[in-house]
């Protein structure tokens, strides 16, 4: 039997993973932790004044989420974290080689939208422009799955369960 996957719920803000994520760690069973919680304030005070994160922040905040997921290894989990470029990624799986990732997707208009009606959230509509730029989609030798944001946060849930299940059918 496979172990359980350890997932990061990827996608730009207002796409969903923080709503997400801990469906989708319900479903599967596992541990659920919410990537903005690894963030260093000083990372957050930039977001909440609407100043975008470079790289040189962002390294401590991969780290951390890299460590909870290496530790998670063999027993699966679900983490929320924007992994937004192929170097992100890259150094999450340095961390947990293991990683499986579920790229939440849906155009501008629609997670704009859902922006707008977030209440409590640090990171401002105003930067989901810079996200949109940042954004490498997952590439064919990344293992995981995209899946779009359209429609309840349980539809959501069952294609991303659905679209993970088909990576663990063996290819013929």
């Amino acid at each position: 039997m496979r172990s359980p996957h350890v997932v990061v719920v990827m996608g730009v803000a207002g796409t969903g993973k923080t709503t997400i994520g801990p469906l989708l760690a319900a479903r599967l069973g596992v541990p659920y932790a919410e990537g903005d919680d690894f963030h260093p304030e000083a990372n957050i005070a930039k977001m909440s004044a609407g100043v975008p994160l470079d790289d040189a922040d962002r390294w401590p905040w991969l780290d951390a989420i890299g460590a909870w997921a290496h530790g998670r290894a063999g027993l699966g989990g679900v983490v929320s974290c924007s992994a937004l470029k192929r170097s992100y990624r890259d150094r999450l799986r340095a961390a947990a080689p293991g990683l499986v990732f579920v790229h939440l997707v849906g155009d501008r208009e629609l997670i704009g939208e859902r922006m707008t009606h977030r209440q409590g959230h640090f990171m401002p509509t105003a930067l989901l422009d810079s996200q949109f730029a940042t954004l490498q989609p997952l590439r064919a030798d990344e293992p995981g799955v995209a899946v779009d944001v359209s429609g309840t946060p349980e539809e959501i849930t069952e294609r991303a369960v659905a679209a993970l299940g088909e990576l663990d059918r063996p290819s013929r």
